[in-house]
């Protein structure tokens, strides 16, 4: 297990820690969040309810009026703590700052911390769900591009793994940025990552190519604004076994004056049934991994693509 210091710092809802902060003085812990990936994250909890100063247990609250710009109200006296609340967030996005946060874990369907499709109550007729929480909305806008996603979503494999890949990337970025990045050390970073940019997206991987290529024309500050937005713009979408296959397929070409007859059509036939779903990712990683060690491949070696987020996770094991 790594130092505190060393683990990738998140902020969290604190309630999916197990804290009894919610408006029935409990909780909803997230165990893979709590026991699992608190290996190599470091949680900073937040309950914007409770840190406002409501009390536990309280009133439960919801989103009214306009999806758009709703009203954060208590449920049965009508108590309107809108504006209070956003005061509040204002400032505890500043304090969080300092806390140099790779991501954030919201709780779903919260008034204050929902992502999205939060329950809005109208004058009348059945809610609709499409309100973000007051200090989800607050803190997306304060952190672009900070990784986020709620728990319930995380539920699902291709999403959890999007995730965790996005906050070790940017865990990545941060420590780049900390050391005063040089246009090689920028290169550097992009050439390991190409490859995983390449799996999610082959415009961006392109367009990233061209402006990395400018670097010592446009100066380092400006190209790394730049970067850091086309790049978390790019993992954010989403790594289809499409584009998987393509990158499998472009990493094998760099093995074609090494490798055997046989070892050739056991990959393709890996790959094959990967593209058809039959296998996980991890089947045709694997082959490629051994290849690599074997035939002493280094460009391949140095992708994080390969290995973007511990083996420990399995997060590659899901068909």
């Amino acid at each position: 297990m790594e130092s505190a210091e060393g683990k990738i710092k998140l902020g969290i809802s604190a309630c999916l820690l197990g804290h009894k902060v919610r408006f029935d003085g409990g909780h909803k812990l997230d165990s893979f969040l709590r026991d699992t990936l608190s290996r190599w994250v470091s949680y900073v909890p937040v309950c914007p309810e409770t840190e406002l100063g409501l009390g536990i247990p309280r009133e439960p609250l919801r989103l009214v009026g306009n999806p758009d710009c709703p009203r954060l109200v208590t449920v049965r006296s009508n108590i309107d703590h809108t504006e209070s609340m956003r005061d509040w967030a204002h400032r505890r996005v500043q304090e969080l700052e300092a806390e140099n946060l790779c991501g954030f874990i919201f709780k779903s369907r919260s008034p204050s911390s929902g992502m999205e499709r939060v329950k809005v109550y109208g004058t009348g007729g059945a809610p609709v769900k499409k309100g973000i929480g007051v200090f989800a909305k607050i803190f997306m806008e304060h952190f672009p591009l900070l990784p986020v996603e709620e728990e319930g979503r995380l539920q699902d494999p291709e999403l959890r793994e999007n995730f965790i890949e996005r906050i070790f990337v940017f865990k990545r970025w941060r420590e780049l940025v900390h050391h005063k990045p040089t246009a090689g050390k920028l290169v550097e970073f992009h050439t390991r990552h190409k490859l995983l940019l390449l799996s999610h997206s082959p415009q961006h991987y392109q367009r990233l190519g061209a402006l990395v290529a400018t670097v010592r024309q446009h100066g380092v500050e400006a190209t790394c604004a730049q970067y850091a937005s086309l790049l978390m713009e790019a993992l954010a979408l989403k790594a289809t076994v499409r584009k998987q296959v393509n990158v499998l397929h472009h990493m094998m070409g760099y093995f074609k004056k090494d490798l055997t007859h046989d070892e050739k059509q056991e990959l393709l036939e890996a790959i094959d049934a990967f593209g058809r779903s039959y296998v996980p990712l991890i089947v045709p990683l694997t082959l490629l991994h051994h290849y690599v060690r074997k035939y002493r491949q280094s460009y391949l070696a140095s992708q994080y693509y390969l290995s973007p987020h511990p083996i420990e996770l399995k997060l590659r094991n899901h068909a």
